[in-house]
């Protein structure tokens, strides 16, 4: 898909808020969609999510406009968070993650504290039966078999990322919301602006839930985010203005 940063000749302002021009992007239905990429601060946990949609989106909101916001922060918001230093790392989650495979998108099961934590998520028997069947298929060029048998949103963890910009993200795993569709709606009633959750990469835009009054449908939704217009995430860009295009 190529480079999804965001570039400087991008770069706008607005009232203070900075945001990136992400283009516009054609549906397949034939509509057309602006995207603006908005910068925030680093969100720690517990912060008030509405609150932020508020004080970054606010600024540049228009009527009919809608919000995707990634699910990393909602994850900080919410403090569904791991730190490592309270976790145990044991006996398999060390043997296994030496014969995991390498994720190009972010950290995988090669990092043994991820995979400790999906082991305290799961259950050994379970992560023990998804390795297993995922070495006799990776040969055949079978692939993601080991999320989808452990499943309770393993794919959606995030963090332990030594490779990040930010040091908190190094010792810290983000765990995808349990309630994206209520979490959606309590933001929306809040601000009074749609809102969509997003767990999105270069690769996949997994759409975990939307508010009741979302004005887009799912397949909307991934024609307007198709490019990952979020960008990386040491760009600060975790909230996506959708504005669909009106007809002249």
């Amino acid at each position: 898909m190529g480079d999804t940063r965001n570039l400087e000749e991008q770069r706008r302002e607005h009232d203070g808020i900075v945001y990136f021009d992400r283009g516009r992007r054609d549906g397949r239905d034939g509509l057309q969609y602006d995207r603006f990429a908005i910068q925030t601060h680093f969100v720690e946990v517990g912060e008030d999510a509405s609150a932020l949609i508020e004080k970054y989106v606010r600024p540049l909101y228009q009527e009919g406009d809608c919000v995707a916001i990634t699910a990393k922060v909602m994850a900080m918001c919410t403090g569904n968070v791991k730190k490592m230093e309270d976790m145990k790392l044991g006996f398999f989650a060390k043997l296994m993650s030496r014969f995991a495979g390498i994720n190009s998108t972010g950290v995988g099961m090669h990092e043994p504290y991820k995979l400790q934590l999906v082991i305290d998520m799961v259950g050994l028997p379970r992560v023990l039966w998804a390795g297993f069947v995922s070495a006799i298929t990776r040969p055949f060029g079978v692939k993601g078999l080991f999320y989808k048998i452990c499943g309770h949103g393993v794919a959606g963890i995030d963090g332990f990322y030594f490779r990040s910009s930010f040091e908190r993200y190094k010792t810290l795993a983000l765990i995808n919301p349990e309630n994206p569709v209520e979490l959606s709606n309590e933001m929306t009633a809040n601000t009074g602006i749609p809102v969509v959750i997003m767990d999105a990469n270069d690769i996949d835009q997994n759409q975990l839930g939307k508010c009741d009054t979302f004005p887009l449908t799912d397949d909307q939704i991934q024609d307007a985010l198709k490019d990952n217009p979020c960008g990386q995430g040491d760009e600060l860009t975790p909230i996506i203005l959708i504005r669909p295009v009106k007809e002249a």
